[in-house]
């Protein structure tokens, strides 16, 4: 055991308490094989092994990185990589040292690639209305024609909502998920198979229709999905240490720096939000906050800084650390990170 204070900083902190409740929570709305975590949005093997040990047989991965690190820390048994892909040897490989990988597959190139390389299952990714990848659900059945006639087994469609997940107004979203979701399962029957996957931490209460769910950031947490009302609690911080204080002046109130930034983390979401304080900007190292109230801030004070964004944030550091009240109960490399 350390202490939080020992940590060099920046530093990811989880809170292991409220990782156990999420976890928790999410695996009882989505019990078992229901739920087909996403770990891209924590590269984290040993997390992955938590979230397996909640009943969850299979995940989703981003890259073929992750593919390759899940199967390596004995996580291999049903992993989907959730991405359209063109050169799948590596995927391959691992196929026929015994693991299971599905491919997302959106056109006849995809299909040819997935066939290629070796992998023998694939899932017809649908756009429902997210301007990324995916075949028009009025293609998705030529398409896994095409992907039968090539030897590869169809194991039904996946669809992704992105766009609503942070979507404010809660009932915008569940109707706007009712939508993509028809198109879905318009796609799906002109398809077949036994699968239909798709959703996220935003619309995991909401998405009904779904037999297996994507969500990811639900483990983790971010100010932007705190923001949607997803109900998780915030479990993981960069940990940072204040380094410089300013006080006010008749022009500017009191402010104080911390040393963590742009290159700590991802603000793709916009600023990260720090409690107690106002956050007015990031540069490359820092982040400049006015403590709420005036309330007095010292050189040398630890903070704990709430990312916009949890994937990208978490892509950026080599680990994160387990703590309760102030211990730190272990450290997990985040193996998953590159390419």
């Amino acid at each position: 055991m350390r202490h939080l204070a020992d940590l060099q900083t920046p530093a990811l902190v989880v809170d292991a308490d409220a990782l156990e409740a999420n976890l928790a929570d999410m695996a009882a709305r989505w019990p078992g094989a229901t739920l087909r975590p996403h770990v891209k949005a924590h590269k984290t093997t040993a997390l992955a092994h938590r979230q397996a040990a909640h009943g969850s047989p299979g995940f989703t991965c981003a890259t073929i990185r992750e593919v390759e690190g899940m199967v390596a820390a004995g996580l291999g048994g049903d992993l989907l990589l959730a991405n359209e892909v063109l050169d799948t040897r590596r995927l391959g490989a691992l196929v026929a040292d015994g693991a299971r990988v599905t491919v997302a597959v959106d056109s006849p190139e995809t299909v040819e690639a997935a066939a290629a390389g070796g992998v023998r299952e694939v899932l017809v990714d649908v756009n429902v209305g997210l301007p990324r990848c995916g075949v028009q659900p009025d293609g998705a059945g030529a398409l896994a024609d095409k992907a039968r006639a090539a030897g590869l087994a169809v194991r039904g469609v996946m669809g992704y909502e992105g766009h609503l997940q942070a979507l404010p107004d809660l009932a915008e979203r569940a109707r706007l998920t009712e939508e993509c979701m028809a198109r879905l399962l318009a796609a799906h029957a002109e398809v077949g198979g036994d699968v239909v996957s798709g959703g996220g931490t935003g619309t995991s209460a909401l998405n009904t229709w779904v037999t297996e769910m994507q969500a990811g950031s639900y483990a983790l947490m971010d100010s932007a999905y705190a923001a949607a009302g997803v109900g998780y609690r915030q479990a993981l911080h960069v940990l940072s240490t204040v380094v410089s204080t300013s006080a006010a002046r008749p022009d500017m109130p009191a402010y104080a720096v911390a040393d963590v930034g742009l290159k700590a983390l991802g603000m793709d979401h916009g600023n990260p939000s720090i409690p107690g304080g106002q956050v007015w900007f990031c540069s490359d190292e820092h982040v400049t906050f006015a403590p709420d109230d005036g309330a007095p801030v010292r050189v040398g004070d630890h903070v704990l800084v709430v990312p916009a964004h949890v994937d990208p944030t978490v892509a950026l550091h080599e680990r994160m650390h387990l703590v309760r009240d102030g211990e730190v109960l272990d450290t997990w490399p985040v193996d998953l990170r590159g390419w």
